[in-house]
């Protein structure tokens, strides 16, 4: 089952993902997702929410073949995906003075 995924330009990586096999990981996530083995940080579909995280393994859901989701950032864990959220917050808090997440990450699109 494939899912077309959309990444952002610059997505936000964990510590465990290494940068040079991101675009191997990135077609597991599309083609394999059960095999992936990592957390996806994308987009919210939810307008109350910011964004939302997930093991990989979700993306096997038919749901998302029909709404696939704006990954905005890869980790290795749940763990390493909060730290994830934590940096890009504080970057997003840095550049804008606010916690407008959506908004800073669409903006860099």
């Amino acid at each position: 089952m494939a899912v077309k995924l959309t990444y952002h330009p610059n997505l936000y990586l964990g510590d465990s993902i290494n940068a040079e096999k991101l675009d191997k990981i990135k077609r597991k996530l599309e083609n394999k997702p059960l095999l992936a083995g990592v957390f996806v940080i994308a987009l919210s579909g939810n307008p109350e929410d910011q964004l939302e995280f997930y093991a990989s393994k979700q993306l096997a859901q038919s749901y998302y073949k029909k709404n696939p989701p704006f990954v905005v950032g890869l980790a290795g864990s749940y763990d390493e995906a909060m730290r994830t959220v934590e940096r890009l917050t504080q970057d997003c808090l840095k550049a804008r003075g606010d916690c407008a997440l959506k908004e800073y990450l669409l903006c860099g699109t």
